[in-house]
């Protein structure tokens, strides 16, 4: 049996509509958590686990780390926009079905960057929920190709929601 591309895939018929993300939370072993984004919805399946939900569009920010007894293993952080049904998307561990990965960063150095990015649009009055979502995409490639990003400023997203506006 083939498995289509994961933009083809479709959601299942009992699904809500919304992504889920799984949390998991063992200190100092696996620790994944949302820096941002407007949950929807939160499921506490255990003490160590949860699972969140957003609807379709919402921006947020999923980081996780992992370490060993000898310290970090790996440490990630993805930007994601959560998809609508029938929507393509992309798949990503820990997130159902996928989505439209604005920013995916391995590595902690790199990691550090994009936190400072994102504390970088808080610092300029926006939630980064909110922030253009080319911003991000920015925010990766600059990284990417060894460069620091451009801040995100209020006048930068002030210019988003009016081409946002204008686009409708």
């Amino acid at each position: 049996m083939t498995v289509p591309p994961s933009h083809m895939r479709h959601r299942q018929p009992f699904d809500d509509g919304m992504t889920r993300v799984e949390l998991t939370w063992i200190e100092k072993r696996i620790e994944h958590w949302i820096r941002f984004g407007r949950v929807a919805m939160d499921e506490i399946v255990d003490r160590r686990r949860r699972i969140v939900r957003f609807r379709p569009n919402a921006i947020f920010a999923f980081v996780r780390w992992a370490a060993n007894d000898y310290g970090t293993v790996s440490s990630r952080i993805d930007i994601v926009r959560a998809v609508g049904v029938n929507e393509p998307f992309t798949t990503l561990p820990f997130v159902r079905p996928g989505g439209d990965i604005l920013l995916k960063i391995e590595g902690w150095p790199k990691v550090s960057q994009v936190l400072a990015a994102i504390d970088g649009a808080e610092a300029a009055g926006v939630d980064p929920c909110d922030a253009a979502p080319d911003h991000w995409r920015h925010v990766h490639n600059r990284i990417a190709a060894g460069q620091p990003p451009r801040l995100y400023t209020m006048e930068r997203h002030r210019a988003w929601l009016k081409r946002r506006e204008i686009e409708r």
